[in-house]
């Protein structure tokens, strides 16, 4: 039965990309700001992790973002770090920094109250593979606790879109 918080929900999503990666031959990383090591964490918490999982990067300032990730700081000081371009290029630094086939990035604001010009729950993820990229614009309801969930029940959700099969009905 499913939490009513959705944990369970995350857990098994995350157990899911695990296993795509692994039947894949692919290495994930994670780069995450309000998410804050909550999809690093989620995805370590499942048994086997680490014949997939590089690591993670948690850049919760934007200076960690262009330091750390190598997200360009002009498009930083244009847009801010909730931008689409900042999770895509967030995205690359992390599998490009830990020498990953995938990386995985959440930013945006968990609230309570609107930062950098975005209302809570305004929440940007991308995922970067070998062959694809993709993003996810999202707004999100709830308290902070549930933006951070929702973010990262997203994040991985992309990751699965990208990594599993399409499944014929």
């Amino acid at each position: 039965m499913a939490r009513a918080d959705g944990a369970g929900c995350l857990e098994a999503r995350a157990e899911r990309l695990l296993e795509a990666a692994r039947e894949r031959g692919l290495t994930l990383a994670v780069a995450e700001s309000l998410t804050g090591g909550m999809v690093c964490s989620t995805l370590v918490g499942v048994s086997g992790a680490s014949t997939v999982l590089v690591g993670g990067v948690v850049a919760y300032a934007t200076r960690a973002k262009a330091e750390l990730l190598g997200v360009d700081a002009g498009l930083l000081a244009r847009t801010g770090p909730v931008d689409a371009q900042v999770a895509l290029q967030m995205a690359r630094g992390v599998a490009r920094v830990l020498g990953a086939q995938v990386g995985l990035a959440t930013t945006g604001v968990a609230g309570p109250g609107p930062a950098d010009g975005h209302e809570a729950g305004t929440v940007h993820v991308a995922v970067v593979t070998p062959w694809d990229e993709a993003g996810r614009a999202l707004r999100l309801g709830g308290d902070r606790s549930r933006v951070r969930r929702g973010a990262a029940r997203a994040v991985v959700s992309l990751a699965l879109d990208l990594l599993e099969p399409p499944r014929l009905h």
